[in-house]
């Protein structure tokens, strides 16, 4: 009788707990037992090793491509559909944002999170604009770059904490309605004679 009281105890504090955490621990611990496939897309060697190395110490997360270039980084996009894209904007023949654009159309599920040294807060409104889950200043990527990653991977959205005075993530959201208001509005015709 004493270990089924326990038992209750331990399930009336189990729904004590608000259900997004309870959501948050289940999703916490299926990225722990899952591998998640990374294409990381940087032009700097040394930058590039750095984020590889760095992910490459959590065992759910995998390295399974590398690019150098806009081009090079579409292609192995395609190929290797990976969960998750890690893209630097100032790339050599295409930029982050266009081969951001391209990815959306031909990996619609991979998710894209950019690391840049890009700071003006409108790049990364138009960076977050192409459907990107995440934005990570370079210089801060040694203290975000792991927390942003499982942020994504969770599907939330994640920005540097030196544009937490910008409303970015909102104004993301706002546009993702506002395409997807238009999309539904096309789908039933409205407008049309």
């Amino acid at each position: 009788m004493g270990a089924r009281k326990d038992l209750n105890c331990e399930f009336k504090y189990s729904q004590q707990l608000d259900s997004r955490r309870r959501v948050w621990t289940v999703k916490e611990e299926s990225l722990a037992t899952s591998s998640n496939r990374l294409l990381v897309v940087e032009d700097s060697e040394p930058f590039r090793k750095f984020i590889c190395s760095t992910l490459g110490k959590k065992p759910e997360l995998q390295i399974v491509g590398e690019a150098t270039d806009g081009l090079e980084a579409v292609q192995k996009a395609e190929e290797l559909q990976p969960d998750i894209i890690v893209l630097d904007i100032g790339l050599p023949s295409l930029n982050g944002i266009e081969i951001a654009r391209r990815i959306r159309k031909q990996s619609p599920g991979s998710k894209i999170l950019f690391v840049s040294q890009e700071t003006s807060a409108d790049v990364v409104q138009e960076a977050l604009g192409t459907g990107a889950r995440g934005y990570v200043v370079k210089s801060d990527a040694g203290s975000e770059l792991l927390q942003a990653v499982n942020t994504v991977l969770r599907g939330e959205q994640f920005v540097s904490e030196r544009f937490s005075a910008h409303d970015l993530v909102g104004e993301w959201n706002r546009q993702v309605c506002e395409r997807s208001a238009v999309q539904a509005w096309v789908r039933a015709g409205v407008g049309q004679n």
